[in-house]
């Protein structure tokens, strides 16, 4: 497994609320500028689906990236299997500093990890600093 982490400087209930909700997905789930992320749903539950469409600004590009919630536990944690079969796990833990987020997750076959780990990483901070200036 390939393992980021971030500490965001915000309550844990809205650090949980910005990574889950849809409204909030589509404004920071992208690596870099010059994608984004049109549309995204989420049935927060053990079982329940989620979906969103990663794309690039200028339409040459899109992907869904989708998959099922295996373990739901409020402002504590989430697993959840992508539809290729890859696990990944996360859980949100309350600092002195702000609500530590570390994500871990499978690695894909095609790309090399450290690639894999720069854009989930570039995603993870684009989270940081969405919750933190919103």
């Amino acid at each position: 497994m390939i393992t980021i982490k971030s500490t965001i400087k915000a309550s844990l209930d809205k650090v949980w609320n910005f990574w889950n909700t849809p409204e909030h997905i589509t404004k920071w789930s992208f690596a870099s500028p010059d994608w984004h992320t049109p549309y995204a749903e989420a049935d927060l539950r053990e079982g329940g689906k989620f979906k969103s469409t990663m794309a690039a600004k200028d339409g040459s590009m899109s992907f869904d990236f989708e998959g099922e919630f295996t373990l739901v536990k409020p402002n504590e944690a989430l697993s959840y299997v992508m539809a290729d079969g890859r696990k990944v796990e996360i859980t949100f833990n309350e600092t002195s500093g702000g609500v530590e987020i570390i994500e871990s997750f499978d690695p894909e076959s095609q790309n090399p990890e450290e690639m894999q780990r720069a854009g989930w990483q570039a995603i993870l901070d684009n989270f940081k600093n969405y919750v933190e200036n919103n």
